[in-house]
């Protein structure tokens, strides 16, 4: 109980920095998180905001989500509204109980629906206070090869890091990407260059994603080309995709192959126009993560790794991509995983994984 304490001490303290009466939505999706959810509404209470529940059963959420009509639509749309509208901060528990919901969600409906809540989702992440985490569940503990119990463990040792340490870690890598112009990554099956001229790197420690550790940027919207193989599992629409590789031409994907499920991952980046575009290249710098367990919360986040995300820029690093996806696909490039280089204008920044310039080394943890 200790360490739930602390999770909800960081959440409320360092990531949402609740202030008096400012009005907070808890979401959650099962009763193996309520204690957390108590703890954190002790600490609400605490700072005399205004703390309200909502609980979501993932089961009956999919049953109308496989249902969606015109009419349902407007009725999620009209809810999500008002709670935008109506809160501060938004906590979000997911509990994982499957990795195949969305299989028999009709795709065309899907992206209404997205389109729908576009504008408010736009309103909650740019202009509102948010966290989102999953609770440890059991199908966590099985992807990570772990007992719930030493998961479970490892959930909070991740999820309550030292995060003051790591923003203060990763100045130097943000000042680093901010004079920087062209980018290469080279690996197994990958040399991919493209620029990051002129865009922000923006830090993620503990603010908005817990467990946290990374540091982003975008590319230049058609500055990508080359080929980009990732070595982790990538969920996404109820269908887990593996080998993943990507060619790029003048920043577009012109050719997506994978081990199996190559037409429903060609399906994915045929959602809209902005689909085949990339949104975001990150490091992943949490040095409590080693090893994918299938859900990016976690493998984004993989220490040696970076992630090329296929989709929509996040508004505070805008390459003027939009889309209804943002896929965060991984590539781990530590020695164990068959190693890579990544180069800043020519000069190479990070070997297998580990930082070599001076100023970085503090990242290798």
């Amino acid at each position: 109980m200790e360490r739930i304490k602390k999770l909800s001490e960081t959440i409320v303290n360092h990531s949402l920095k609740i202030k008096e009466k400012e009005k907070v939505l808890i979401t959650y999706q099962a009763n193996e998180a309520r204690n957390l959810v108590e703890s954190l509404v002790k600490e609400i209470l605490k700072k005399k905001a205004v703390p309200t529940i909502k609980f979501i059963d993932p089961e009956i959420s999919n049953l109308i989500k496989e249902s969606l009509t015109d009419e349902i639509i407007e009725n999620k749309k009209n809810i999500f509204k008002f709670e935008v509208n109506e809160y501060d901060a938004f906590i979000q528990i997911r509990y994982t109980t499957s990795d195949y919901y969305d299989q028999n969600v009709d795709k065309e409906l899907n992206n209404k629906l997205k389109n729908a809540l576009s504008p408010y989702k736009d309103i909650q992440i740019n202009k509102r206070k948010w966290v989102l985490l999953n609770y440890p569940s059991v199908v966590d503990a099985y992807k990570a090869k772990m007992s719930y119990h030493d998961f479970s463990n490892f959930a909070l040792d991740t999820m309550t890091a030292d995060y003051d340490k790591m923003y203060q870690d990763m100045l130097p890598l943000k000042k680093l990407m901010e004079k920087t112009d062209k980018v290469r990554i080279v690996g197994k099956n990958t040399d991919i260059t493209f620029s990051i001229k002129g865009l922000p790197a923006i830090i993620c420690s503990g603010e908005a994603n817990i467990p946290d550790g990374e540091v982003f940027t975008a590319p230049v919207k058609n500055s990508v080309n080359g080929i980009i193989t990732y070595n982790t599992p990538s969920p996404y629409n109820g269908y887990i995709f593996e080998n993943v590789s990507l060619t790029f031409k003048d920043g577009k994907i012109i050719k997506a192959t994978c081990k199996e499920n190559e037409d429903k991952l060609n399906e994915i980046f045929d959602t809209d126009k902005g689909s085949r575009y990339v949104g975001e290249f990150s490091f992943g710098l949490n040095p409590k993560i080693m090893n994918p367990i299938g859900d990016i919360l976690y493998d984004e986040k993989i220490a040696g790794s970076i992630h090329f995300t296929p989709g929509s820029a996040y508004k505070e690093c805008y390459n003027g991509n939009d889309s209804n996806i943002h896929w965060d696909m991984v590539l781990i490039q530590r020695s164990d995983y068959g190693g890579g280089e990544i180069y800043f204008d020519n000069k190479l920044i990070r070997k297998d994984g580990k930082f070599v310039l001076d100023e970085l080394k503090n990242l290798n943890y």
